[in-house]
């Protein structure tokens, strides 16, 4: 499909009948990986973003134009379709104006807005609070506007389910439905049971967020796509693996002196971004200049 954009790309795989599961990515390489395993697409993180970019907590902290430039970086190391969270929408629908606007220049295929109160924290922290539902339905309802008519998905996120309850939280889901979403986000469920009645009650295809040791528990592919979930979102997957990674090849450097050898070599590194594509490329331009060439028609 190479003539279809991103985001009509991820509705044709959203209206198939296989769960869409998209890897967290958070840095060029990581994109890579993603695309290279055959992931259909692909999810950026704020928190992933906060922890790579910042070196700090998902406690919103990022802002619009570094979640935006970080994002353009993803957009130019992977050609999968890009599920990014916008966190509140970084203010109020003037900003949520902007910050659509700013992702469908990127090229992205899906955004989620969530109704937390703002400085907003990761859906699996204590703490949390959320914004009055009038206010978080209207800040979706400009997120739908300001899309246009772009094939851009606009995912609603609430996370009503620890202040409120789970009564609460599909109902304010089944609202932001009204709103105009295409998808609900309902985070940090806590049980299967409460997973299936969020399958049950919202009225809208529906997002998993799959995370080690948080709130929810974590489910199979075959079985949320039973549940009737469309799309999988595992946004700490990678960043953990890799953090879990260099702290143990430090660990080593740091008792015996001497780095892992078990590991890849630059060669290696370098062609899984592309080193064979790159040194091909650059061959096309590596001819002799002919003794034709060196007249440039200039008297």
């Amino acid at each position: 499909m190479p003539d279809t954009t991103p985001a009509a790309r991820l509705r044709e795989l959203l209206a198939a009948d296989r769960l869409v599961i998209a890897p967290g990515i958070y840095d060029g390489l990581s994109a890579t990986l993603v695309e290279r395993r055959g992931f259909p697409a692909a999810y950026i993180s704020g928190a992933a973003a906060s922890v790579s970019v910042l070196g700090e907590p998902d406690l919103g902290l990022m802002t619009m134009s570094e979640m935006a430039a970080h994002t353009s970086r993803m957009r130019a190391a992977t050609s999968l379709p890009l599920i990014v969270d916008i966190d509140t929408g970084y203010g109020n629908e003037l900003n949520v104006r902007r910050t659509i606007e700013t992702y469908r220049r990127l090229g992205v295929a899906a955004v989620h807005i969530e109704d937390q109160v703002f400085p907003k924290r990761c859906g699996h922290l204590a703490g949390k609070a959320v914004v009055p539902l009038a206010e978080a339905a209207s800040k979706v309802r400009a997120a739908v506007a300001a899309r246009e008519d772009d094939d851009m998905i606009i995912i609603a996120r609430t996370d009503a389910r620890a202040p409120l309850g789970l009564v609460e939280a599909v109902d304010r889901a089944n609202a932001y439905v009204d709103a105009g979403a295409d998808m609900i986000f309902l985070e940090a469920p806590e049980s299967e049971r409460e997973l299936e009645a969020i399958a049950n009650k919202v009225r809208t295809p529906l997002v998993a967020n799959v995370l080690a040791r948080s709130k929810t528990p974590v489910c199979s592919a075959e079985y949320l796509q039973e549940m009737g979930f469309r799309l999988a979102i595992y946004p700490l997957l990678a960043i953990t693996a890799a953090a879990a990674a260099v702290d143990a090849a430090l660990g080593t450097l740091a008792h015996s002196g001497l780095p892992p050898t078990n590991t890849q070599g630059p060669a290696e590194l370098f062609g899984l971004v592309g080193l064979d594509r790159w040194l091909s490329w650059s061959k096309e331009y590596e001819t002799a200049p002919s003794a034709d060439s060196k007249n440039t028609g200039l008297t």
